[in-house]
């Protein structure tokens, strides 16, 4: 991105042919799938297809920021990743903590919010640092929101929140009859976005499933799934997921009249 991208912003930046901003979804989930198989077929190690992943997950950040998509979720490492062999996790989370460090200055440049969701615990303590320092240089941004997950799982998502409540009842804060839907979303690990609750969904690699990334959340989020490994996903993919969305008529389990 040249300097004078950045000086123009997103507000002059103009939307792709077809595209309606009064119709952009407020807040796009993406499952980053493919990497590995992009990089086996190719006969490439499979640490580049990350590397390649890492650079179309920062066009398509930039891309959001500069249409007026206001959250970006990112499914980069889940739960179940962790039995991927050693060299390969090891290798992920430095190239995680190098796009929190190479990209911070961009990502202020742009009013960027970093936040990252999922268990801490078992990341390196240097990705935590960085994590850490993210979050805190950025939280008083107030454009694009991207949400990093990052040993996330869906169901640890409402394990999680169902346990701070039963604590909160315990405790005599919370009673029982208090517990509701927009109780359990505070609890979530999306309740620091505005929109928390995804408009739309893409994953990659011609796979169909959700992959335990915000089940809770994605009630009736809109699903787009690309044949393309990840890798490969290009702007132009990503402007056809917009449209497919925007040609959508979403009813949220009501009947149109």
């Amino acid at each position: 991105m040249d300097s004078d991208e950045k000086k123009i912003g997103v507000a002059a930046a103009a939307l792709p042919e077809g595209l309606t901003a009064e119709l952009m979804p407020k807040h796009v989930a993406v499952i980053l799938d493919g990497n590995r198989r992009w990089a086996k077929a190719r006969g490439f190690p499979v640490e580049l297809g990350h590397v390649e992943g890492k650079r179309v997950m920062m066009e398509i950040a930039f891309l959001s920021c500069k249409w007026g998509v206001k959250v970006l979720s990112l499914f980069c490492f889940s739960t179940e990743n962790w039995s991927r062999p050693q060299e390969e996790v090891d290798n992920l989370m430095t190239l995680l903590e190098e796009v929190v460090q190479t990209y911070l200055v961009d990502f202020f440049s742009y009013n960027i919010r970093i936040s990252v969701m999922g268990d801490r615990a078992k990341l390196p303590e240097s990705l935590i640092k960085v994590i850490n320092m993210a979050e805190e240089n950025t939280k008083g941004n107030k454009g694009l929101h991207i949400l990093i997950a990052i040993n996330y799982s869906g169901q640890y998502d409402i394990v999680k929140a169902t346990k701070n409540i039963v604590l909160k009842v315990k405790s005599g804060i919370v009673e029982i009859e208090d517990i509701n839907k927009s109780l359990i979303e505070e609890e979530l690990e999306t309740s620091c976005a505005k929109y928390p609750i995804p408009d739309l969904l893409i994953r990659t690699s011609g796979e169909q499933r959700i992959s335990n990334f915000m089940l809770w959340q994605m009630a009736y989020t809109e699903l787009v799934f690309s044949k393309k490994m990840f890798p490969e996903f290009e702007e132009q993919d990503y402007v056809e997921a917009l449209l497919s969305f925007q040609k959508r008529d979403r009813r949220f389990g009501g009947k149109k009249y």
